[in-house]
Parts: structure tokens; sequence; C-alpha cells
């Protein structure tokens, strides 16, 4: 496999990246600041590890099968900093376990710029927490 090819390919297609994700949302689930917010709205876990396997999919250069509304979906979870540290540092774990390490680092970095990209929509400042009290 040639480095000009797309990372979905270099990862080895969609199996290694659904165990990957099976990976994390296995720890996102169990996470104390992540796990209320997802587990309160995803009661088909299969189903959104297929869907997000779609997104993955078409983010890294795989089939552009994800037709979801990703940003528009986080806007009313009232995210903060704390939940893209939260997300950034399980992802950044389970891809160093999971994956080889020039791949872990290349799908680290898309979930970094995802991760910018959200908080751009949602309205969340990268590294921003209010002093205690505050904003509740």
């Amino acid at each position: 496999m040639t480095t000009n090819a797309p990372l979905f390919d270099r990862l080895g297609g969609r199996e290694p990246l659904l165990k990957l994700l099976r990976h994390f949302y296995a720890d996102v689930r169990q996470h104390q600041v992540l796990g209320p917010i997802f587990n309160a709205r995803i009661k088909d876990w299969p189903h959104h590890i297929e869907k997000i396997g779609d997104f993955w999919s078409t983010v890294c250069g795989g089939p552009a099968t994800y037709n979801g509304r990703m940003g528009a979906r986080h806007v009313p979870l009232g995210l903060k900093e704390e939940h893209f540290q939260a997300w950034l540092g399980l992802w950044e774990h389970n891809c160093r376990v999971w994956l080889a390490p020039d791949f872990a680092e290349g799908m680290i970095t898309l979930a970094h710029q995802f991760g910018d990209r959200l908080r751009m929509i949602t309205g969340v400042r990268p590294g921003f927490r209010p002093p205690f009290g505050l904003f509740g």
C-alpha cells in the first residue's frame, strides 16, 4: 500500500475502523463525564457505531457513505471544553492502543480537526474554562 493511498485504505478498510470505534465507545460509555451524555441519547449502540463508522470512513478517504448532520446533532448537548478534552483524550488513547503509530497519529490529527470544527459549531472556546461557579 503506497503512502499516497487514503488513510482509510492504509488502515485496512472498514473492519479495523469499526474495531477502533467499538473499543473507543466502550470507554466512552463508562466515562464519568462523557458516559451520561452518550448513554442518555444512544439506545442502539451497534447502529450508532455503524453510523459513526460511515462518518470516519468518509473523513479518512474511504467510501463517502455518511449523510448525517454531525454538527447540528451536537448543538443542543450543552458541550463544554471538558467534554472535548475527555473525548479527545479517550480517542488518542484508543488510537495509540489499537492502531499502528503512523495510522494512530493520522486519526488523532483528524479528530483534533473535527473537534475544532465542532467547537466552532457549538460555540465552545478551546481551552476556556470559566472560573468556578461563574456559569454554573
